[in-house]
């Protein structure tokens, strides 16, 4: 009788500790972040400077998080397809944004979304902008691209990734200013960078860290520097605004998530990419770039520092009369 009364009461131990068991599972698992791939999203084509970028930040978030971060290319619209890749899904911290250039179509007043559809979590690399020719080209300054644009209106053609971007949005201010340069769109950034060489335009705009092989073999040369300063690297080449061009927003390449994710969530991936910042190999890649030594914003400063950026292309915008301000 006892027996039988110790092998019931032992059951209902068990049957308990089991439920229980099975409760706490699942509990576990959501409390791990992240427990499966996360996606890095690039809204632009392989090899280019936002995807190397997003292959730098995934490779040490998996190193660092002991999880996949597998890199998911999205080209299409300037952006825009990726971007709405990232933003239908669920905002639970497994889709990660990385890109350049999308803050310039937030500074349109027809833009899509708002910064208030992102989380900024950090921003990774800040360049300067700069104009570039074929080394061998018969333009020798920047005086001799404006002399031909005014003297054959759209005879020439600058290659840029888009269009509402940064690039695109300098290009119309120039053309405001007089300039009449034809601008020809490039999603794939091997297509871009190798359509200067091949005559099929006469200028590429393009920061000078993601042409460094072209420029290493003196196939490309700078003739005009997008910047408030000479570039350190060209001191010899004129800024645009030495030349009265009110034109100095760099290109910055900044991680966000989608606005409603798990602060909690926001918060790994941003002390992760912080720990990056202070690592030999994020400051050889920056050096390595040509991009500022003090790029980095953490996640308490990305948010106004991405809405500036926004503010000021906006202004740039409207004083070029560009149509991205229309």
């Amino acid at each position: 009788m006892n027996y039988e009364k110790n092998f019931r009461a032992g059951r209902r131990a068990m049957l308990v500790a089991g439920a229980l068991a099975c409760l706490a599972g699942p509990v576990v698992a959501q409390g791990k972040y992240p427990s499966r791939p996360v996606e890095v999203i690039v809204p632009w084509g392989a090899g280019g400077g936002s995807d190397l970028t997003a292959r730098m930040v995934a490779k040490y978030l998996e190193s660092d998080l002991n999880a996949s971060f597998p890199v998911v290319n999205a080209p299409g619209a300037s952006g825009v397809t990726g971007v709405q890749k990232l933003l239908l899904n669920p905002a639970d911290g497994y889709s990660i944004g990385v890109s350049g250039d999308y803050y310039g179509i937030l500074g349109s007043p027809k833009a899509k979304w708002k910064l208030d559809d992102f989380i900024p979590v950090a921003v990774v690399i800040n360049q300067a902008g700069a104009i570039f020719v074929k080394q061998d080209s018969h333009f020798k300054t920047w005086a001799d691209v404006e002399k031909e644009a005014r003297a054959k209106p759209n005879s020439l053609k600058i290659a840029m990734a888009g269009y509402g971007i940064v690039d695109e949005i300098h290009t119309n201010y120039m053309l405001a200013k007089g300039l009449k340069l034809n601008v020809v769109p490039y999603g794939k950034p091997s297509e871009r960078y190798v359509s200067i060489l091949g005559d099929h335009v006469d200028l590429l705009y393009e920061q000078a860290g993601d042409l460094k092989a072209f420029l290493g073999n003196k196939q490309m040369r700078p003739i005009l520097s997008i910047t408030a300063e000479r570039f350190p690297l060209y001191k010899e080449i004129p800024t645009a605004k030495e030349l009265g061009y009110n034109i100095t927003v760099p290109q910055v390449r900044w991680v966000y998530m989608k606005a409603g994710t798990d602060p909690a969530r926001v918060k790994v991936i941003a002390d992760s990419l912080e720990k990056m910042s202070k690592t030999a190999e994020f400051k050889e890649y920056l050096s390595a770039e040509y991009a500022d030594p003090n790029s980095f914003v953490p996640v308490s400063k990305a948010r106004p520092f991405i809405q500036q950026m926004i503010d000021s292309v906006r202004q740039e915008a409207a004083e070029g009369g560009s149509k991205a301000a229309n």
